[in-house]
């Protein structure tokens, strides 16, 4: 990679990592192209003049979009393009992939082997803000599951939309200094933060089509369904300046389940909570990845496998023990289909769900009646302010109860079969969690 970029106009950019001052990590990157190193500015933390003079880099990055590997198996990986981090040398290397969310990737990955292990830090794949009174929510989820949308509150100031560390002192702190948000289908009156974030001065588009008038189309698919616009953070108004914060109280498990058959809003129990959280389950559906035409069930552990170089249990036992420590609700939010599944039933609506998350912040939720859901085991409030009671159980909204039993029950086979190879691992706690449907599609006997 040295030699391709050698003799190359290139660009370097300083930026850290870690808002916290305590766990501060500085990244230099060095990027083939003017637009790679934009998204630098935007994603990683900005540092002041005086801080740049004597800057001195605790992780490298070196990204080449036009270099391929020639000879990949003499280096003993698969194919030409690749993301590869050395924790050693404390280097990744991003080659053949323009894709610009493998840089910010790459050092989430490092963060997540780096401060559980040397710092008891629990680093998360989340979004975060912060209320008026202090109280500080967190948002998991997939991608497309609505953790930036859903974090873009009026009423609450803005802490990150993606990576956040949880320190033993309860303190809440952002990874980044930008947001990197997907804008499929966007609107300023579905999502006008983010709409208005996409502005001159540092937005940078990615797999974007413009219209005629010099305008985005947000509604063009025919590059993929992942398309991005990367922002400093100070594009949205309503950020918590330090992008830090203390006194976390609640916890949203947002999952886009295309089946249908999930509550739109569940309190969980402590099992639960970590059962879902090590399961981190989604749905694919037909759009986002080729060759999807119905949807399949997507479970990637602490709802960012990918990223989590440690196994699973690691980060759900240090979850735990934060989510009892610090006296937090966890919430299980389904954006995904009610009515029935994908191409039948039909998306929650946007408000409905971001009622459902004002009610609980507000303490709305605490005090009224709960149904269980009786192949889940999760618990559906019979009530909840802004949202038809109708939908609340997912059971209700189908035309025929028997086809929702039969998906449910087909869904709960999926959450087991992925389960088993956590289970070892895991406790009695954890894995009665899990739905109350066993592998041999009977009611559990503790229901």
């Amino acid at each position: 990679m040295k030699k391709y970029l050698s003799g190359k106009e290139i660009y370097a950019r300083d930026g850290y990592v870690c808002a916290e001052p305590e766990y501060r990590t500085n990244i230099r990157t060095v990027t083939e192209y003017s637009w790679s190193s934009m998204f630098v500015f935007n994603m990683f933390l900005r540092p002041s003049p005086s801080e740049l003079e004597n800057f001195s880099e605790d992780w490298l990055v070196l990204c080449a979009p036009g270099y391929e590997c020639p000879d990949p198996k003499t280096y003993g990986i698969r194919q030409g393009n690749f993301s590869i981090i050395n924790f050693t040398k404390k280097i990744a290397l991003v080659g053949g992939s323009a894709y610009t969310g493998e840089i910010k990737k790459g050092i989430f990955s490092a963060m997540n082997m780096v401060l559980p292990v040397e710092r008891n830090v629990l680093p998360m794949h989340c979004s975060a803000n912060v209320g008026k009174k202090g109280d500080t929510a967190i948002f998991f989820g997939l991608s497309g599951t609505g953790k930036t949308t859903l974090s873009a509150d009026p009423e609450r100031k803005l802490i990150g939309d993606d990576e956040h560390g949880w320190t033993a002192d309860n303190t809440i702190f952002n990874f980044e200094g930008g947001c990197y948000a997907k804008v499929i289908d966007l609107s300023e009156e579905k999502e006008p933060d983010i709409f208005r974030a996409v502005k001159p001065g540092g937005a940078l588009l990615e797999n974007i089509l413009i219209k005629e008038d010099g305008e985005p189309d947000y509604l063009d698919s025919s590059i993929t369904q992942n398309t991005r616009v990367s922002y400093p953070i100070y594009h949205i108004d309503n950020i918590q300046e330090t992008l830090y914060a203390n006194n976390p109280k609640n916890i949203f498990f947002l999952t886009c389940d295309a089946f249908g058959v999930l509550p739109p809003v569940s309190k969980l129990t402590p099992g639960q909570a970590a059962y879902h959280f090590i399961s981190g389950y989604t749905a694919k559906v037909a759009g986002t990845e080729a060759g999807i035409t119905e949807p399949v069930p997507s479970f990637s552990a602490c709802f960012g496998e990918p990223f989590m170089p440690l196994h699973p249990t690691v980060y759900g036992e240090m979850l735990s023990k934060k989510m009892t420590e610090a006296g937090v609700n966890v919430w299980l939010i389904n954006t995904g289909w009610s009515a029935g599944p994908y191409g039948v039933g039909s998306r929650i609506k946007l408000k409905y769900t971001r009622a459902m998350i004002t009610a609980i912040l507000n303490g709305e939720l605490d005090s009224v009646d709960y149904d269980q859901n009786f192949i889940f085991g999760l618990h559906m409030p019979k009530y909840c302010p802004g949202v038809p009671t109708e939908i609340l159980d997912p059971m209700n909204t189908w035309l025929k109860k028997g086809e929702y039993v039969g998906k449910a029950i087909q869904l709960a086979h999926s959450f087991h079969l992925n389960f088993e190879k956590f289970a070892a691992q895991a406790s009695e706690q954890i894995i009665e969690g899990g739905p109350l449907i066993d592998e041999h599609h009977h009611l559990n006997e503790s229901f």
